[in-house]
């Protein structure tokens, strides 16, 4: 199964694609994608009801997050009442270990993205600051990463350890789909997902035009 898991809409205050029209490319340009989730920035998107759509394209269509954090920006993937009760999601400059650890008590799963990149980057942190415990897993296939960006996600996320995932950080529409996630488990809920994710039974993927190596 295979899922973007970094994508924005017009909820995002960068975002320029609408839900629909992120379903409508995905069928009409036959990208392999069994679903995606979006991760808006700075908050988590409780009221918006995409089911309908997710009826009507035969999609899987998931809601996150993307907090920043003193080591860059950060996925939270299972977002709940107890999490957002823990720490504001529109502060630009959250503790990474807060968020781990909060993530953690709240059963959700906190994932750096594109750590290859300067300053918003989890790696460019390590290398002035020294590594955070309780990192797990990274974006490491970022569709708006810069030449060299993912090639330095992957080396370092293999020098620490860290699984990986992959996502389009997609804000426009024409961009959803360069890289994703392939899962060997089904996902049809932000439930699967979160358990997938600790499970560990999947690998970043990206697709020519947009492959790091």
């Amino acid at each position: 199964m295979i899922l973007d898991l970094h994508n924005h809409s017009i909820r995002s205050d960068d975002g320029k694609a609408r839900v629909e029209n992120y379903c409508q490319w995905i069928r009409k340009r036959g990208l392999p994608l069994d679903g995606f989730v979006l991760s808006e920035h700075r908050q988590f998107d409780a009221e918006s009801d995409y089911s309908a759509l997710a009826d009507e394209f035969g999609l899987v269509i998931l809601k996150a997050s993307e907090v920043e954090t003193d080591y860059g920006h950060v996925l939270v993937f299972g977002v709940n009442e107890p999490l957002l009760a823990a720490f504001d999601f529109a502060r630009i400059d959250l503790p990474l270990t807060l968020v781990l650890e909060e993530a953690e008590r709240a059963g959700a799963v906190a994932v750096p993205c594109h750590p290859g990149r300067p300053n918003v980057g989890l790696f460019a942190h390590y290398a002035a600051r020294g590594a955070v415990p309780g990192v797990a897993i990274v974006e490491t296939r970022n569709g708006g990463s810069r030449a060299g960006e993912n090639e330095l996600s992957e080396r370092e996320a293999a020098r620490h350890g860290y699984r990986a995932i992959g996502g389009s950080d997609a804000h426009i529409v024409s961009h959803i789909g360069r890289c994703a996630t392939r899962f060997a488990d089904p996902i049809r809920s932000m439930d699967d997902l979160v358990a997938a994710l600790r499970g560990g039974r999947y690998e970043p993927i990206s697709w020519p035009s947009t492959s790091p190596s």
